[in-house]
């Protein structure tokens, strides 16, 4: 294997010329595939000569050349990816080990030593306090500013612009209980411009500057993304999950990224797109991660360490999204983590508590809660009420399944039209007509976490909202809360608006979700489900009230008692339309259940989720975040899809019978010249290592990038080294002739056991070894004779094909 000092700096003459053919878009990034293919190799036109003439003199231990050995002189770059590639784990673990029995067995030699080991021990817990308090802290400064600048939409506080609607009235004497969030101090924009808060004219300068500030705010955050960050759009979950799984993004994960994405966040949530910051604050988590990773050694220089820190990281972010840090370490646990052993999921915990700590000593909404929209339900469920809640969850499974579908359609039009050419338009076009369609109804002018706060809310006594003016007359609260009332006017035009808001909201999230701007789904969704559970819930309420003597409502529901409570609708609703759309169920209830605090409304959760998911699993197997996986052709091999066909190694393997034969390397019948030609002519990322041509037996796999690296290396530093210097990957070089120049030996880079099946075996095997273990690549061999390679691409390809999907068209669209 290779040696623990293997640096991970970049090799900048690696770089072959590109056609338009291997570009890619990623996250509106041009990505560039040529140079580094997971293709096997199959072309071998190409000579092996012997050494040539001309080869000036040579260095001679005992006879013998002396060589440079990798193992012994670890040269940089070597071990390392290049961008736009994919890991190798079992190599990545096998460092790791290599790395933590040489700092044990150092321990026991001095004290220095022990420190050091101990230090090692503590670095991961360290890395996750230091993720838990940057995470938490990032959460609070977008939480905070995305409250402002959204009450700047409407007007300006007088005694400090900084201050949002809300604070600036908290001390003001002059608020009437039933006008609580008007005061003296905050002004709206037609009282400042022309003078007058009431009259059309101030409607329409309302309006106007609510519409101007939307389109602003919407346009920067586009142009910034555009001129400094292009991996900062867009939610970020489905390459987080490609990139846990073993891609490499170089920049996806960096400083930039970070800057512009918490930047843009807030403007993108603050100009009232239909869009949430919950995703992309997973995206912001995960940044974190990754930078905090380069200050610890044993982070920095291995992918899958790496890896595990992000895993936490994804936890983090859902932790300071809804305030669930159970829900957070569940969620990376079920929906994003490729690879997740039992120390990652203490230490996502511990990185989750501290972060949601952090979130809440900030208090950004300055109620002591996490999130905007926590509530808490006092009135207990009775067993029939399971109907509306199986109800809520087919609907939400039925939105879901329609959202996916919808939201890819546009998507791949966007990516095949001129739309795609003009990201800018397409984001002002989208928030105008937001803005515009919004404003008249006072709930789709609000924020989407006011919206769902106001749904969620179950209805009191002191509540001056409209959703909550009812009819009270002989009205006697109850230990669980107001007994169910007679709606009142105001309701039933709520009524109204609100089935308007679910329409608008279930249409322009559809266009929405996927443009240049971050944007995250988990809030939209839950939206649209808790609109749909609100209208559900009052009409479930009306009915128990006005026909509490039928066969249905006898025993449970007698008159004046709280019967049904519509906010815990509007909250079973939101979860089955967020399961529907992301396919969530365990990590799902838990959050919902921590946003609620009552352990009594798990099983109407449950049911709405696993009801959801079920309906939505009916219409299509895909949620969001892997149908965004699949139309951008990154290469993930999702663990939840079984294969089920009865196919072997040897039908998936390259060569196929019409390829040219395998490329491999001999281990010592090769000169520097043939090595760089065999390289120059293919684009494969590694080699097969054979003892002969003829025999075609397996000695090993040598990586592209290492073998350019380490012929590179020797030129610059082995004295005596030309094109026609030998190649040797075997452990003993030959004695070679006095007039050869000296060769080149690079055992050391070379993968001495890398992972071999025979032709015979099931394709079933081979894709759970490709899940299960992370692989590049798999040789095959036929009674120990190599006979062809298969690659994470060709596992891909092959999956395509047995679903009757395209294969050129799922990896690298």
């Amino acid at each position: 294997m290779e040696s623990s000092g293997f640096r991970g700096e970049r090799f900048a003459s690696m770089q072959s010329g590109t056609s338009d053919d291997d570009m890619v878009e990623i996250a509106g990034a041009t990505l560039d595939f040529s140079s580094t293919e997971d293709e096997p190799p199959l072309d071998r036109n190409y000579s092996c000569g012997g050494a040539g003439d001309g080869a000036g003199p040579s260095e001679m231990v005992n006879g013998v050349p002396k060589l440079m050995d990798l193992l012994e002189e670890p040269v940089p770059g070597v071990g390392t990816y290049e961008d736009f590639n994919t890991i190798d784990w079992v190599r990545e673990k096998s460092k790791d080990r290599d790395r933590h029995r040489e700092i044990t067995s150092k321990s026991k030699e001095s004290v220095w030593a022990l420190v050091k080991s101990v230090s090692d021990a503590f670095s991961g817990w360290l890395l996750m306090l230091l993720i838990g308090l940057m995470s938490g802290a990032l959460a609070g400064g977008i939480d905070i500013s995305a409250h402002w600048m959204t009450d700047l939409k409407e007007g300006v506080c007088l005694n400090g612009f900084w201050f949002n609607h809300e604070h600036c009235c908290w001390g003001s004497n002059e608020t009437t209980f039933q006008e609580r969030d008007k005061c003296p101090q905050w002004k709206s924009w037609a009282e400042l411009i022309i003078g007058t808060a009431e009259g059309p004219f101030a409607y329409i300068m309302n309006y106007l500057m609510y519409v101007l500030w939307a389109l602003l705010f919407a346009f920067l955050a586009v142009s910034l993304v555009r001129a400094f960050a292009p991996y900062a759009c867009g939610s970020g979950i489905p390459e987080i999950k490609t990139i846990l799984s073993g891609f490499i993004i170089r920049g996806y994960l960096g400083k930039w990224t970070l800057v512009i994405k918490t930047i843009t966040l807030v403007l993108a949530v603050s100009s009232g797109l239909s869009l949430g910051k919950e995703g992309p604050l997973v995206h912001v988590a995960c940044c974190c991660g990754n930078i905090l990773c380069h200050l610890f050694t044993k982070y920095r220089k291995n992918e899958a360490k790496r890896r595990e820190v992000l895993s936490a990281a994804a936890a983090v972010g859902v932790s300071v999204a809804f305030g669930a840090p159970i829900g957070g370490v569940l969620f990376s646990l079920e929906e994003v983590s490729y690879y997740f052993p039992l120390k990652t999921l203490w230490r996502s915990f511990f990185a989750a508590l501290v972060a949601a700590f952090t979130l809440r000593s900030i208090n950004p909404f300055g109620n002591s809660r996490l999130v905007l929209f926590y509530v808490e339900f006092h009135a207990p469920w009775h067993l029939l009420e399971l109907l509306p809640f199986i109800l809520l969850g087919i609907f939400g499974g039925i939105w879901g399944a329609f959202f996916i579908r919808a939201n890819i359609a546009w998507c791949r039009r966007r990516k095949t039209t001129w739309l795609g050419r003009y990201p800018v338009l397409e984001v002002l076009v989208v928030t105008a007509v937001t803005a515009v369609v919004a404003y008249p109804n006072g709930y789709t002018r609000r924020s989407t976490s006011e919206l769902i706060s106001e749904l969620f809310n179950d209805c009191g006594l002191l509540d001056s909202s409209q959703l909550c003016n009812y009819d009270n007359v002989n009205v006697t609260p109850s230990s669980n809360g107001l007994p169910d009332r007679p709606a009142g006017w105001d309701v039933y035009t709520a009524m109204w608006q609100l089935a308007l808001a679910l329409v608008f909201k279930m249409l322009i999230t559809v266009v929405t979700f996927g443009m240049k701007v971050p944007s995250g789904l988990f809030i939209p969704s839950m939206a649209v489900g808790a609109i749909a559970g609100r209208l559900l819930g009052v009409g479930m309420e009306q009915l128990a009230y006005y026909h509490h003597d039928w066969l249905v409502f006898r025993g449970w529901c007698s008159p004046q008692a709280d019967c049904i409570t519509p906010g815990l609708y509007a909250m079973v609703g939101a979860a089955a339309c967020l399961g529907g759309v992301t396919r969530m169920t365990v990590s799902l209830v838990v959050i919902m259940f921590e946003l609620t605090g009552g352990l009594e409304y798990i099983v109407p959760l449950m049911a709405a989720a696993m009801t959801s998911k079920w309906v939505a699993d009916a219409i299509g197997r895909e949620g969001i975040y892997e149908a965004h996986i699949r139309l951008n052709g990154y290469p993930f091999l999702e663990a939840k899809e079984e294969f089920c066909h009865k196919t072997l190694a040897m039908d998936v393997m390259r060569p196929r019978r019409s390829d040219p034969p395998l490329s491999v390397l001999t281990q010592d019948g090769m000169s520097v010249e043939d090595v760089e030609t065999l390289v120059a002519v293919t684009t494969y990322s590694g080699f097969p290592v054979v003892v002969s041509l003829e025999s075609q037996r397996l000695v090993g796999f040598v990586q592209r990038r290492d073998l350019l690296i380490s012929i590179d290396n020797a030129r610059q530093r082995q004295e005596g080294v030309v094109s026609t210097s030998r190649v040797f990957f075997t452990e003993y070089t030959p004695p070679q002739p006095p007039s050869s120049p000296p060769p080149v030996k690079l055992r050391g880079i070379m993968d001495l056991s890398p992972f071999t099946v025979t032709d015979h075996t099931a394709m079933d095997i081979v894709v759970d070894i490709f899940r299960k273990l992370g692989l590049r690549q798999c040789l095959i061999t036929h009674n120990g004779r190599l006979l062809g390679i298969i690659t994470k691409k060709d596992i891909l390809k092959h999956l395509a094909q047995m679903a009757n999907r395209d294969p050129e068209s799922i990896l690298f669209n």
